[in-house]
């Protein structure tokens, strides 16, 4: 099982730097897009986008060779305006060459390094359900344009 949780410091997530918020770690806020994708399937279609724009926050979670995998999807599905069935496909196809993905080490002994975000999975939560398309929408071009860097 891959262990995403993130490592929360003074209230800030020590990745992307997501204040805690109503109690929540940055990984427990995250979990509710997830949820309020099943109530909207015009929500569910942005989960790549979701999925990708918090991990991409979180390089911890990938071995090198992983995250370059996943940054590098990320801006060709933007940049060529991909369907979701042709991303999952060119992720599948990747994915069988690249090797191991995941960091198989344990989430509280991985090396974290601070990147202040200009939009993180806490602007997703305080936004609300009924703005999460509008949001992901926005976050998934902020992180384009931070990815250009």
């Amino acid at each position: 099982m891959v262990d995403n949780n993130t490592v929360m410091k003074s209230g800030r997530c020590l990745e992307c730097g997501s204040k805690e918020t109503d109690g929540f770690s940055c990984y427990e806020l995250f979990g509710f897009p997830l949820v309020w994708e099943h109530n909207d399937p015009k929500l569910y279609a942005l989960h790549f986008w979701l999925v990708s724009c918090y991990m991409i926050q979180h390089p911890s979670n990938y071995t090198e060779e992983g995250y370059k995998h996943l940054v590098k999807l990320f801006i060709d599905a933007y940049d060529n305006k991909w369907d979701t069935p042709y991303i999952l496909k060119k992720n599948r196809e990747i994915v069988k060459s690249v090797g191991k993905i995941t960091n198989p080490i344990p989430s509280k002994e991985r090396k974290r390094k601070l990147r202040l975000w200009s939009m993180t999975i806490e602007d997703i939560y305080l936004g609300g359900e009924k703005n999460a398309i509008v949001n992901i929408n926005k976050w998934k071009e902020q992180m384009r344009n931070e990815l250009r860097c």
